[in-house]
């Protein structure tokens, strides 16, 4: 495809002469005598590079720059400038110039910049793409669950998103973890820098300050040439420390100097380099149990937990798993390009009474595995690597009734759990205890049926 380069220069002679070079490389070449033109022909049609003189009558080179900024800040602009006015060029690079000619204008250094800059301008459109890509991907709506606990870390994760505080989220394997991470960068003030991600536990620790904070060439044995660490790459953004629990505490001191100070020192340099990153730390631990076991400073939680999310198990918010397995449906009938298909009730019913030790990421996979072997059926009991006692695709319960059949049974479990104390067991479900009056009158649970409840539990321990 050609790609566009726009001239805007007042001298008719130059800007014509220019022109018809940049022709004879096979690039379109369009012409504004002024900014005031250029700012039009912009606003019509999409420019590849847009090459400028800075002093011009009318709208100036300066004032398109700022101009082209806002309503095209992907394109990039090479301004021209003579040679006794360079502090010129150098304040519009600092307004968001790509680069500089000097006049008079040599044409093998103006097409080389003009090549260097459709290379920055394709490169700058991917990173746009691939940002967008992953911002849809990393949406508050991928999030799935309305469990009164669930729905609380939603409105947290979106307030977080407007803000560069530290977080920590604490959950089991499988939860979630990073996905809130993710929608939490990628909703918010943070969107458009890097997000990097860095498992803690995959690091040598022999190597984690260099992975981290980056090493000059020569630091030690293969050290080639200068790297920068997982901080320089995530600054401006956000680093996602997970498995944070891992990192040794001499690491875990040279952590809490970077909050604190916002330098990094990369190893075998002693220049500090100044960082701003947001840093949400994931851990499927108990890190204040691990502070009290010394094996997690104290100062570094402190410093990290500004927010902290905590995601329950898919276990403890099984009223989600109709809607996650709806949306696992669609996303994966989607991605084989396969018809939409349903679930039958015993299905249903067989995954709202397992344990899914692996949480979401688990049902994520056992969806993923029936969707391939079903074809276009429903999935049915058979279509499960797990099977549950009882439970067949031959009862014709509805939805509704499975849902409410989970409910009682988990309703009776809470309540033998707090001793058929109302208070302790509405607290524990989310609920008022008004609310759990009202359920116990629905579902037909009575006192006594909850004693037995409990005494059967107990006589199976």
């Amino acid at each position: 495809m050609t790609k566009s380069v726009l001239i805007v220069e007042d001298e008719t002679v130059l800007r014509e002469s220019l022109a018809e070079l940049m022709a004879g490389e096979g690039y379109e070449v369009l012409q504004a005598a002024d900014g005031k033109a250029a700012y039009a022909i912009v606003l019509e049609r999409p420019v590849d590079v847009v090459v400028t003189d800075v002093r011009m009558s009318g709208m100036d080179g300066l004032t398109l720059l700022g101009h082209l900024r806002k309503v095209a800040p992907q394109t990039p602009v090479i301004v021209a400038t003579a040679f006794g006015t360079v502090e010129t060029a150098v304040s519009a690079m600092r307004s968001g110039a790509y680069d500089y000619l000097l006049k008079p204008v040599q044409f093998e250094d103006m097409l080389l910049k003009v090549q260097r800059a459709l290379e920055y301008g394709e490169m700058a459109r991917t990173q746009r793409v691939i940002t967008e890509q992953l911002a849809e991907q990393s949406t508050f709506h991928n999030l799935v669950g309305n469990s009164q606990s669930v729905t609380k870390l939603f409105e947290m994760a979106k307030r977080l998103s407007g803000v560069k505080s530290n977080v920590i989220i604490i959950g089991e394997s499988g939860t979630g973890k990073e996905l809130f991470a993710r929608a939490i960068h990628y909703n918010g003030v943070t969107r458009g820098q890097p997000f990097v991600p860095v498992n803690c536990g995959a690091l040598t620790d022999t190597l984690i300050d260099s992975e981290l904070f980056g090493y000059r060439r020569g630091a030690f044995t293969g050290a080639v040439r200068d790297k920068i660490g997982y901080f320089e790459a995530a600054n401006g953004g956000t680093l996602f420390l997970d498995e944070i629990s891992t990192l040794p505490i001499g690491v875990q001191s040279s952590l809490l100097r970077v909050i604190e100070d916002k330098v990094i020192v990369p190893v075998g340099d002693t220049h500090p380099r100044p960082i701003d990153v947001r840093i949400i730390a994931a851990s499927n631990q108990d890190l204040e149990k691990m502070v009290e076991q010394k094996q997690f400073r104290e100062d570094l939680l402190f410093r990290l937990n500004v927010v902290k999310l905590q995601l329950p198990p898919l276990r403890q918010r099984k009223e989600d798993i109709p809607l996650l397995v709806h949306h696992f449906l669609i996303k994966y009938t989607r991605e084989m390009s396969k018809k939409m298909i349903g679930i039958t009730n015993g299905a249903m019913r067989a995954m709202l009474s397992h344990h899914w030790r692996g949480n979401i990421r688990e049902l994520e996979n056992v969806i993923e595995r029936a969707v391939i072997f079903a074809d276009e059926r429903e999935i049915g009991v058979e279509d499960l690597p797990f099977s549950v006692e009882g439970l067949s695709d031959d009862v014709g319960e509805d939805l509704k009734t499975a849902m409410e059949h989970f409910e009682r049974q988990h309703i009776l479990y809470s309540l033998s759990r707090h001793n058929y104390d109302k208070a302790e067991t509405a607290r524990s479900l989310g609920i008022g205890v008004s609310s759990l009056y009202r359920k116990l009158d629905e579902l037909k649970i009575s006192k006594h049926e909850a004693e037995e409840d409990q005494k059967g539990a107990a006589e199976g321990a």
